[in-house]
């Protein structure tokens, strides 16, 4: 059986398996926004964030709030699958980004890398922000922040250090 307690996979592979899975999506928002494929791909890219969510380091309430997003993305984009009205898929989809812009800003905030928090707090604060004003700006107003989370997925692959390499790096340098 699994052990919970084991890291069958790194941090660095779960960062990139929803870039890889979201780039196409991304490509395909800015060519054809109404592409089919695009919510199938978006149901996996999104189900590939739960591994992510568990192992990023941030409180309770921000994890929690991970995996609220991917819950409501997952239901809005399987409504748009089933065809159900448009504005209600989008509305659920908008109310999942506040949850990820909370989740993606607290567990930025907690990183070492300075490249990972200041995309992390802008990505999370542009999905949050646009889910308030989605009513009255156009869908293209939400793409910079479909690039900005392909960037923040590559800095969290990029900027990972396991745990071991952290404890043995000293934060400051040692004075003598």
């Amino acid at each position: 059986m699994f052990d919970a307690r084991r890291r069958y996979v790194s941090l660095r592979l779960l960062a990139l398996l929803p870039l890889v899975l979201f780039f196409p999506a991304v490509i395909a928002f800015f060519v054809d926004p109404d592409v089919a494929w695009g919510e199938y791909l978006g149901v996996f890219f999104h189900l590939s964030i739960l591994f992510l969510v568990s192992r990023l380091e941030a409180a309770p309430w921000a994890k929690a709030a991970g995996y609220g997003w991917v819950a409501l993305d997952v239901l809005a984009g399987i409504l748009m699958i089933n065809e159900v009205a448009y504005d209600t898929a989008w509305a659920v989809r908008l109310g999942g980004h506040v949850l990820a812009g909370v989740w993606i800003v607290s567990s930025s905030l907690v990183n070492r890398a300075w490249p990972v928090t200041a995309v992390g707090v802008i990505t999370g604060l542009w999905l949050t922000g646009y889910s308030f004003v989605g009513n009255v700006l156009p869908e293209s107003f939400l793409r910079p922040a479909g690039i900005l989370i392909l960037v923040w997925f590559a800095l969290l692959a990029i900027f990972h250090r396991p745990a071991e390499e952290r404890a043995a790096t000293p934060i400051s340098p040692a004075t003598a």
